[in-house]
Formats: C-alpha cells, structure tokens, sequence
C-alpha cells in the first residue's frame, strides 16, 4: 500500500522530532536508526526512504534543534530575559537540553556534513543573540559569541555536577546570569 505524501511527510517528521529528542538526551552514538524509527511509532524500514544515512539525519536534526533554539531567542522580550530562562534550573533538568549542550562534544567526533549543519546552528544562534544587542555597539559580535559561550560552558558544567552537588550547580547557574548580566551591560 502507497503512503501519499502527506504521509509520508508526517513520517519524517515524526523520525526528524524523536531523533532530536533522543540525540539530545544520549548523545549520536548511543541512539541506533531502529531506536529513533520505533519512538516515531514507525518500522525501521521505511527510514532510508526518507533519509539516505544516520549521518543525514543528524545532520538535519542539527537543524531542526538550532531552528527551535534560534525561536526561542527571537522570542525573548530581552537577553536578560533569555539568559534568566537558559541558566535555569529547569532547563538544566530538560532531558533535550540546548543542542550546544547535548551535542556539541559528540559532533567534534563526526564527519564533515554533521559538523558543518553544527557550526551554521551556532552560527544562528549567535546571530540571533547579536539581533537583541544595540545595532551601534562596536563589541557586540564579540560580547554575543563570549554570552553563548559563558551560557554554554556554565549549562554543561552545572549538569555534570547536579547530580552531586546541586547546590554547586546552582551556583554555577547564579554566577552565570551575574555575569552575563555585566557583560551585557559591557
């Protein structure tokens, strides 16, 4: 029986949403093709129709992370507003956490198509940060790489430790918006 193209879009779709659920909860490696079709509520065969590789897949998946990631900065009434959001406890405790977080160690393992969807997210990403900064501040590409790069650092420390230590962890996230806050400020 023929799927119609809908169908078959809803398909991908569906492998598209749970591979990046499932790649940003445990990494690449550790999700296999069945996996991601079976939390799709599809057969592992009719993957390749829709996608010519595991490598292809989490190539978009890149995109589709960074896309969602990207909105929700769009979104934010301010940077403060987003740094308060990102350096939370609730979004460390997301089980698909930010894809600079989830897969940032895991792509700097992969081939070239995988990296390269990676670097043009951040590159969003950082883009989408600059937008919320003044249009005549001379450092601003500068203070929103060095912002991403002090959310990002400061969210996988604050989840390696949270564990054990969550009181450090929360100090982690505290500092965090303190000193996003004075960067911003410049």
């Amino acid at each position: 029986m023929r799927v119609t193209k809908q169908k078959a879009g809803e398909h991908r779709d569906a492998i598209l949403i749970a591979a990046s659920r499932l790649f940003r909860a445990r990494g690449f490696d550790k999700v296999g093709v069945a996996e991601v079709t079976q939390a799709a509520g599809l057969t592992h065969g009719g993957f390749y129709g829709h996608f010519a590789s595991k490598e292809a897949l989490a190539a978009e998946v890149c995109d589709l992370s960074f896309g969602n990631a990207v909105r929700r900065v769009q979104a934010s009434a301010s940077l403060e507003e987003y740094v308060d959001y990102y350096a939370s406890v609730e979004h460390r405790d997301r089980e698909g956490p930010c894809p600079m977080v989830a897969l940032g160690a895991d792509v700097s393992r992969l081939s070239g198509p995988v990296r390269a969807h990676f670097s043009a997210g951040v590159s969003r990403y950082v883009a989408a940060i600059r937008a919320h900064m003044p249009t005549d501040d001379p450092l601003a590409e500068g203070r929103a790489s060095a912002l991403v790069s002090l959310l990002v650092g400061s969210m996988n420390l604050a989840r390696a430790v949270a564990a054990t230590d969550p009181a450090l962890s929360e100090n982690i996230l505290a500092g965090v918006r303190q000193q996003a806050r004075a960067l911003l400020r410049g």
